[in-house]
């Protein structure tokens, strides 16, 4: 019997007279069968799958065949944001209107009459957050008893965003405390199109309902993608490409911060797009504006930040477009959701990067999703801001609260199942000798430092769990502010050795001041590369990193890749095939420093990080790819060794060392509830957010799978495996012929560089570490000589001065990349002639051989490239004499190449 005709005749009748709905499909058909035999669930389906509707129906055919004599909520529908609230209002204002029934939304920017009207005739189901209900419950001008005595079910949309964080503890315990106003078991629903351990977030979902629970996931037809990543030089270049492709269309273009968003958005505009831009920071008003024009106007854009991915219709939506790549598999497919809603439509995403490494992380994003593969939301057990939020809220809800009842109630909570009544206890004694909360007679209640520090505006901080972003200010030396940084951002600086962009120039760490929340700078020599500014580098996670790494070691093609892109893809693979066939174990030697390349991802390797700095002493920076390593006694057996010391399970059983470790971590405040814990708490809560533990302890150790990292170093140990074996003298055929200037001293490089000043063209190449790309060696040559420059020996300016020359022509092959490395260094290249596309135009995209350097000198010029050091360790001094020539042979080359390119363009 289809599940349709189990809903009463009102709301069959609305479906099929007011919708036009000839049926309804699976996933309805199936949610709406566990939903009518009581049960929890968590439904799945595609954005735009209809998960609303196999939610909301069975909701209302249970209000229409069991009505109540009392007025009061009877279903809540929960958004993470207000602005999937007020998306979802109108459809379901429909919904509930077509069967007799009433909906409010209910969030902060709903007037006080509105609200006034709503409590004194409640409507049947009530839209709103996690937030506005905490303001509800603490209001003594809400009845909440009366108001929540017959609530019958949640509904939780994008539950995905809401579980394994602070605001999902706090939506849980907010609906334990409204549980406790009504005799019905409420029934939970969660919604999500993208999750990976739905059983688990079913299992989040549950609480304290003694319900039976079913994960609704119906098999989905494989549907067809458009996908397309390009790799342009600069954000002037990708708004060109991407302003060309939104022509006739109406596109939401993604960006991962607030400054690109503006940034791109810019650019669009003066090149002729109707652009509108959605960010956080952008009023409500001009963000609903610009959804409402977007919605009626034609050939338009909305720029935005992640804003616009959570289940927000925009309309009749023709393109999505990406600047370099979202963090995630789950933010992939939600944005690219936003498309192929028309049957005549197909999903698109186009990827538009300005940096070859983003290109690596669309590939994998792409590649794991179609694996079906998508990210899981782990849980929480001892999730600290929300027991202290909470603490507070229920002393300010009921006046006073006895320990015993705090813990009845704070016991109920998932995210807070992991804490001990002890453990309360502690916090508690912590909270009353601190002023956080006043005892008396028995019962708890608003300390006079909480209400100093939560207070304004009548406690509007303790409405919500999360706190703004922190931010560090940033002073030179002489005391001068000159910006701020956001903190992830902070903690992958180093003093002495890291350096980054803010205010348009490239500034070097002098000091960290955590409790200060200060940096102090001076300027960075020209040519030291800086860290993007401005904005975090995100953590990835372990899968999409061990993702990335398969992608370079393997030989397969996709077709969605651009020219420039599927270059960079092909450029990493060179570099990297060697190095990672060795399993596990790779490290390189780095003139005095290791690097330990991992591909573990952002917390794992700060895990790391912080483990080895705790046990050896050393300076360690990390990233989502690897370890960079300093200090007295590294090598390649003394990293391998530290390895082998750090996977002894003993090592993991010790308390008092990952004490030690996680008191390492700086004092970042993660949580405006944070001051309110013990010390100890606190360090816990921090190497929760910032550390994963037990990841890290799956890596070092195997899970089964795959060989542990341990097994695999200490084979290694007792030999000098930093590099493959030495390589044999080259061949005459393959040396320069002629003579190599090598300079490492900043009077010749001025004389160098004054002296190329006159030329009219010269060849430009450059040899840098991997992945991230600082620059290690310059090679420019003319028709009589080559030079080979120590870029990290000198100060890099008359370099600058001769490369944004624009009468002296640099042909380049692949000028992509040399030119993504020097704009790093906040060096432009002007007047470029680049060999490889030159070479594809002239002889065809595909062709024997391809478009790489060596294959186009032996087709075009008869000589042979000698590959052996192209992965060698460029960072070494000296460079070995091997690495010389085949630095001086890629430029000299390059003139040539060009000369016979130009004369045959000249004849076509």
């Amino acid at each position: 019997m289809s599940v349709f005709s189990r809903f009463p005749s009102r709301l069959q009748e609305a479906i099929t007279s007011r919708l036009g709905w000839p049926s309804l499909r699976p996933v309805q058909e199936l949610a709406g069968e566990a939903i009518l035999d009581g049960k929890n669930a968590v439904v799945l389906a595609p954005t735009a799958g209809g998960k609303t509707e196999a939610s909301m129906f069975p909701v209302l055919a249970n209000l229409v065949s069991q009505p109540t004599e009392t007025e009061g909520v009877r279903a809540l529908y929960i958004a993470p944001i207000k602005a999937l609230l007020n998306n979802q209002a109108e459809r379901l204002g429909l919904y509930t209107e077509m069967v007799g029934l009433e909906r409010f939304l209910w969030h902060g920017d709903v007037g006080a009459s509105a609200r006034k009207q709503f409590l004194r005739e409640p409507a049947d189901l009530l839209m709103t957050t996690p937030e506005s209900l905490e303001v509800m419950l603490v209001s003594p001008k809400v009845g909440v008893a009366k108001l929540f005595a017959d609530l019958r079910f949640v509904v939780i949309d994008e539950v995905h965003a809401m579980a394994g964080v602070d605001r999902g503890a706090h939506m849980m315990s907010v609906l334990e405390r409204l549980a406790r106003f009504t005799t019905n078991d409420v029934q939970r629903v969660g919604l999500s199109a993208t999750v990976g351990n739905p059983e688990d977030i079913l299992g989040w979902l549950r609480g304290t309902s003694r319900r039976d629970g079913v994960v609704i996931d119906p098999p989905k037809d494989p549907a067809a993608r458009k996908l397309f990543i390009h790799l342009d030089a600069s954000v002037g270049d990708l708004a060109d490409r991407a302003a060309r492709k939104a022509k006739d269309s109406k596109s939401l273009f993604f960006c991962e911060s607030r400054a690109l968003t503006e940034q791109i958005a810019e650019r669009l505009r003066d090149r002729g797009t109707d652009v509108f831009v959605h960010h956080s920071s952008v009023s409500l008003e001009e963000r609903e504006l610009a959804e409402e024009r977007f919605q009626r106007g034609g050939d338009a854009a909305i720029v935005c930040t992640s804003t616009l991915e959570l289940g927000i219709d925009v309309g009749d939506l023709d393109l999505v477009f990406q600047t370099n790549a979202p963090s995630t598999v789950s933010s992939f497919l939600q944005r690219m959701g936003r498309t192929g809603r028309r049957a005549d439509s197909t999903a698109n995403t186009t990827f538009f990067c300005d940096a070859p490494e983003s290109v690596l992380q669309a590939v994998a994003l792409i590649e794991l999703a179609r694996e079906g593969w998508v990210e899981s939301v782990p849980p929480q057990t001892r999730c600290w801001p929300a027991l202290v939020h909470q603490t507070l809220a229920m002393c300010l809800q009921f006046g006073g609260i006895s320990r015993s009842n705090l813990w009845d109630q704070l016991s109920r909570v998932p995210d807070l199942s992991g804490v001990a009544e002890a453990e309360l206890t502690e916090v508690v004694d912590f909270m009353v000798r601190n002023r956080f909360l006043y005892e008396a007679d028995g019962l708890l209640s608003m300390g006079e430092r909480a209400e100093r520090v939560y207070g304004r505006k009548n406690f509007m901080e303790l409405y919500a769990v999360f706190s703004s972003p922190q931010y560090y200010a940033v002073f030179t030396q002489g005391g001068k502010e000159i910006g701020s940084l956001e903190q992830q951002f902070v903690d992958s600086l180093v003093a002495e050795m890291t350096s980054f962009l803010l205010g348009g120039r490239a500034w070097l760490v002098h000091d960290i001041s955590h409790q200060q929340r200060t940096v102090t700078v001076i300027p960075a020599p020209r040519g030291k590369k800086p860290k993007w500014g401005g904005f975090a580098p995100k953590m990835l996670g372990f899968d999409l990193c061990q993702r990335i790494k398969r992608l370079l070691v393997e030989e397969s093609e996709h077709a969605y890749l651009a020219d420039d892109a599927q270059v960079a893809l092909e450029l990493y693979r060179e570099d990297f095939s060697e190095l990672l066939r060795r399993g596990r174990n790779a490290i390189q030697l780095d003139d005095g420093a290791a690097r330990w390349w991992t591909f573990a991802g952002g917390q794992i390797n700060h895990t790391l990080k912080y483990a080895l700095t705790a046990t050896q002493g050393w300076k360690v920076v990390a990233d989502n790819f690897h370890l960079r390593i300093e200090g007295d006694g590294v090598s390649h057996d003394s990293v391998a060794q530290a390895i082998v010391d750090i996977s002894a399970p003993t090592f993991w059983e010790d308390l008092d060392v990952w004490e030690r470790i996680i008191a390492l971590v700086p004092p970042y405040r993660l949580s405006k509830f944070q001051p309110a814990l013990p010390p100890r708490f606190q360090q816990e809560m921090l190497g929760r957010y910032l550390l994963d533990i037990a990841g890290t302890r799956r890596f070092l150790m195997g899970d089964g799978a795959a060989e542990s990292v341990v097994d695999l170093l200490r084979d290694a140990l007792g030999r000098a495996a930093d590099s493959a074996p030495e390589l044999p003298p080259l061949p005459e055929t393959v040396r320069p012929q002629n003579p190599i200037r090598y300079i490492d001293q900043q009077a010749k490089l001025t004389e160098l560089c004054a002296e190329l000043m006159n030329e009219e063209r010269i060849a430009l190449d450059v040899e840098t570490t991997l992945i991230d790309r600082d620059l290690c060696v310059i090679q420019l040559a003319t028709s009589s000589f080559n030079a080979v420059i120590d870029a990290r020996a000198v100060d890099l300016s008359p370099v600058a001065d001769l490369l944004e020359a624009r009468n002296v022509m640099k042909v380049i092959h692949n000028a992509a990349f040399e030119v993504g490395v020097f704009k790093r260094l906040g060096i432009r290249i002007n007047n470029i002639f680049d060999t490889l596309p030159t070479s594809r135009r002239l002889r065809g995209r595909k062709i024997d051989g391809g478009h790489g350097l060596r294959a186009v000198c032996e087709r075009e010029l008869g000589r042979e490239m000698d590959k052996g050091a192209q992965t060698s360790d460029w960072t070494r001094r000296p460079l070995t004499e091997r690495q010389l020539l085949y630095a001086a042979l890629d430029a000299e080359v390059l003139l040539p190449l060009q000369e016979k390119f130009a004369q045959e363009m000249l004849l076509v």
